[in-house]
């Protein structure tokens, strides 16, 4: 009798499983590479700008607790100059008191192509002193419904005495 419960259970389990299966076939996964170009400098014409800082931003090294809010450039390539794919709107923090780490909380709104009108929500941190950062895709909206995912980002290029860079963000997308 005990072994007939369980092949009652495995039988539960397997038909479980069995219809979860079409919700994930159905599930597409969407890879992109875009070039983000912070624009500090530039007077009228910068991306970004300095919304708060913390009375002791000033004297720390990594700018700890300055908050700047952001409407960059997402293009094809890494000139700024190459087409224009949408635009990174949103905020980040100078989180990292003793390193050079950022709290990111951003939108990639999508301008132009197969993605237009369409959008990704990434928040997290941004370890700016390594290699390769890793920031997480929490939501999307139009053909990104329901996304989920990871961004890989590279610096590109950098000008320390503007502040203006170039990322490289590979974006690994599973959504609707």
């Amino acid at each position: 009798m005990a072994s007939s419960t369980a092949l009652s259970c495995l039988a539960a389990l397997l038909l479980l499983a069995a219809a979860a299966a079409p919700a994930s076939a159905a599930e597409k996964e969407t890879r992109l590479r875009v070039y983000w170009h912070d624009v500090v400098s530039g007077g009228p014409n910068a991306r970004v700008v300095q919304v708060a800082q913390a009375p002791s931003s000033n004297a720390s090294a990594t700018g700890f607790g300055t908050v700047l809010v952001i409407d960059d450039p997402l293009t094809e390539g890494p000139n700024l100059t190459s087409r224009l794919l949408g635009r990174a709107q949103g905020m980040y923090i100078s989180a990292g008191k003793d390193s050079l780490s950022l709290l990111m909380a951003m939108n990639f709104v999508f301008v132009d192509g197969a993605y237009n009108v369409s959008s990704i929500a990434i928040i997290g941190p941004n370890q700016a002193d390594r290699a390769v950062m890793e920031m997480p895709v929490v939501g999307g909206t139009g053909v990104f419904r329901f996304a989920r995912g990871y961004c890989q980002l590279r610096t590109h290029w950098f000008d320390a005495k503007t502040g203006d860079a170039t990322v490289e963000y590979k974006i690994h997308l599973r959504h609707d």
